[in-house]
């Protein structure tokens, strides 16, 4: 071990036994300091972090717990030998459960106590080698406010970090609850944009009629009601990114001029007749399979193109699983402290259940289901009977095609829409093969669909008249 680097502090009332400790410790290595008093050792302790004190019980001024407590209250405190001519049982136990790491009594024997201080020392250089372990592990864990190490979430990262610093446009992916909205937090957060604004438009949630003046503004008298003019969001996000979420449900007549606003930077407000330029980073954001909606011509392929220059798809949390264990301990800590609970972590067999359940609704519905579980939890630890999860509960299905069935009380705790719909294509899709004998035109004609969009599904859901005729 390499003694050279350890700094201790020894602290003794008696001259001559500090002088005994210095001369003993400095020929193994060691950096000494002493002190022959405890205000001296504590007017030391805050002005330099020591590895190792060595300290008697009795000083003149105070005890030596009272000094003990002073180190160990150091965010940065150093192991603590206690040593005493008055041994006794009640010492060392007051010793041991005020942070002490051994307790040494009076004569010592050289050969033990140089023993005593190495063992002390190499598991302090063992604990701080495992807090540097842990925190390189928890960054790995953590980006930003998005948890997970997965495969998965590992590639998400890595993309968000490609296209950070860049101007391009990414479409983020992904099933409802997935967490789109962090993944373009991050983007911004990592981005030479940060410090300027990250605004939030939501495409489904604001009425048609009011989103072009949401979007870019108006000048006063524009329409009724229009008093005064007003700011877009557009213009307001000057310099920062725009977030487009759910932009599949964005009307034509607004994509047209979105697509400007991605061309050439610039708008004209609500009643307006001189264009605005801005400076912007748009991300936005889908549920929606989009490729099939330009296909429906329910959404224009020249936006599309210009939205989806860099992908990131997200993955459900059925295929995230390893990421479970985190983002529930990680929505537990969140909830008991915003609840003043002591619920600290999950049973073994809490751990379980949760991995057995598919989570329609992805890390939204995970969230709900640890605050609910939380709030109705009378325990420390979160055991199975608190997790109120849909699959436990009286079930009613529906029948579906092909004899699937569905439980609509996942509905409670959010599902996929697009999911389920999907799958009930594939089955008409190829019902209807079957029954047109693999025959692709008189099959879309069965379905009310054209060529083109019959050849995409069949594409989508990698289906032709051989492997229908094989089912």
């Amino acid at each position: 071990m390499g003694n050279k680097s350890f700094n201790i502090l020894v602290v003794d009332d008696e001259e001559s036994m500090r002088e005994l400790l210095d001369v003993i410790l400095s020929r193994e290595g060691y950096n000494i300091t002493c002190a022959g008093s405890g205000s001296k050792a504590i007017s030391l302790l805050e002005k330099k972090n020591y590895d190792l004190l060595l300290c008697d019980i009795r000083l003149g001024d105070m005890t030596g717990i009272d000094v003990l407590k002073a180190a160990k209250s150091k965010e940065q405190h150093p192991v603590v030998i206690m040593i005493s001519a008055y041994a006794s049982t009640e010492i060392a136990i007051e010793a041991m459960n005020s942070g002490a790491y051994d307790y040494v009594p009076k004569p010592f024997n050289n050969e033990e106590l140089k023993q005593t201080i190495a063992n002390a020392l190499e598991l302090k250089t063992i604990e701080q080698e495992k807090k540097h372990i842990d925190n390189e592990l928890k960054k790995q864990l953590h980006f930003g406010k998005i948890i997970g190490n997965s495969p998965a979430m590992m590639h998400v990262y890595n993309l968000i970090r490609q296209v950070a610093n860049t101007k391009t446009s990414v479409l983020i992916t992904g099933e409802s609850g997935t967490g789109k909205e962090l993944i373009a937090r991050a983007i911004h957060e990592e981005s030479n944009r940060r410090d300027k604004p990250f605004v939030v438009i939501n495409c489904a949630g604001i009425p048609e009629t009011l989103m072009e003046s949401e979007l870019f503004g108006h000048k006063k008298g524009s329409f009724t009601g229009a008093a005064y003019d007003k700011k877009g969001l557009f213009e307001l996000a000057d310099k920062g990114t725009v977030f487009l979420d759910e932009i599949g449900d964005l009307s034509i007549h607004l994509q047209v001029k979105l697509l400007r606003v991605l061309q050439e930077r610039v708008f004209k407000p609500v009643g307006g007749i001189e264009d605005i330029a801005v400076d912007i980073r748009i991300i936005s954001a889908t549920n929606k399979d989009l490729t099939s909606e330009v296909i429906e011509e329910r959404f224009r392929e020249d936006l599309f193109y210009r939205l989806n220059v860099v992908e990131i798809k997200l993955p459900p949390l059925r295929d995230r699983k390893s990421d479970l264990r985190a983002l529930a301990q990680h929505f537990l800590e969140k909830y008991s402290n915003e609840m003043g609970k002591k619920v600290t972590k999950l049973s073994s067999y809490a751990i379980d259940l949760l991995n057995k359940y598919p989570f329609p609704g992805n890390v939204r519905e995970l969230e709900n289901l640890m605050e609910r579980s939380i709030a109705i939890s009378d325990t420390n630890i979160l055991l199975p009977d608190s997790l109120s999860i849909s699959m436990h509960k009286r079930r009613r299905f529906v029948e579906g095609v092909k004899g699937r069935r569905f439980d609509l009380n996942e509905v409670e705790n959010g599902v996929s829409v697009d999911a389920i719909i999907d799958d009930i294509e594939r089955a008409y899709v190829a019902k209807a093969l079957e029954c047109t004998g693999g025959d692709k035109l008189k099959a879309a004609e069965l379905l009310g669909i054209n060529l083109r969009s019959m050849r995409y599904r069949l594409e989508k859901h990698r289906l032709d008249s051989k492997s229908v005729n094989s089912e």
